[in-house]
């Protein structure tokens, strides 16, 4: 886990609506909000696609569409930002 993990993990936590709907993006849309609008990262469109992958692979984002490759935080991914499991606990499942 690292500083690109939790800026990713903590804006999509942000999209989620009153009614408790996650949204899913693409990761050129998270890298454009986090990196360009909002300046919380330095980071290459490269580099947060990859993390988002990895992500994925751990559970803390979830894949909605393979061919399209959105992505949407999970309740693990919840759960970590909100200090419920360290990234200790992701290394061993």
């Amino acid at each position: 886990m690292n500083e690109a993990d939790d800026a990713i993990l903590e804006y999509l936590q942000e999209l989620e609506t009153d009614s408790g709907h996650r949204i899913a993006l693409p990761p050129t849309a998270v890298w454009y909000n986090i990196v360009e609008e909002l300046e919380l990262l330095d980071r290459s469109q490269n580099t947060v696609s990859r993390r988002m992958n990895i992500l994925s692979e751990a559970g803390l984002l979830e894949k909605t569409d393979a061919k399209r490759g959105y992505y949407r935080v999970t309740d693990l991914g919840i759960a970590y930002l909100e200090s419920e499991l360290g990234s200790e606990d992701l290394e061993r499942e």
